[in-house]
């Protein structure tokens, strides 16, 4: 009987969106989402991502695995792992510890990718900049600084501009001292 309740658990948390939507959309819990119709905004998943064939995306998308089979229009973050399949087409620069572009994929963009390891072991993995931070944490650019200089917020001086990492942030966040 537990093993049902499971599975079901499991179904719950698979989303196919196949309508036009814009704005934010955020999900702080693992889902496997997957996009076949029309989105444009900003895009921060947890757990898998699919961008279906008939998919046309024009946002910045950050997320855990991401799959890519439409257009995007946006920059890509992929935490864990980057596909792009015929007949993607991805235009805007990407960041990502393992990636694979099939043929007859299309990239247009510069790509960055990081060792696969954690971030402890390979600082970098996870690090924003402010500007990136802002946009993960959907608040203005000056209260990022605002909570740096009050020393509120973790983060590391790299020569002008602060950095972020991901993880330290996602700790300070769930401590509730973002208030």
């Amino acid at each position: 009987m537990m093993g049902k309740k499971d599975k079901k658990h499991e179904v719950e948390k698979i989303l196919d969106v196949d309508a036009s939507m814009q704005g934010s959309l955020v999900f702080r819990d693992p889902v496997n989402l997957r996009i076949n119709g029309r989105f444009e905004g900003t895009l921060n998943t947890q757990g898998n991502l699919m961008i279906g064939e008939k998919a046309v995306v024009n946002a910045d998308v950050i997320g855990d695995v991401i799959v890519i089979a439409g257009k995007v229009n946006g920059n890509i973050n992929a935490l864990k792992e980057l596909k792009l399949i015929a007949p993607a087409c991805v235009v805007g620069d990407i960041q990502t510890p393992l990636l694979s572009i099939a043929e007859g994929a299309i990239f247009e963009g510069n790509s960055r990718m990081l060792a696969k390891s954690k971030s402890e072991s390979a600082p970098g993995l996870n690090v924003m900049t402010a500007e990136e931070l802002a946009k993960y944490l959907e608040v203005d650019g000056g209260l990022i600084l605002e909570w740096v200089n009050s020393g509120k917020l973790p983060a590391t001086k790299d020569g002008n501009s602060w950095r972020f990492d991901r993880s330290k942030v996602d700790e300070w966040v769930a401590s509730g001292k973002i208030k």
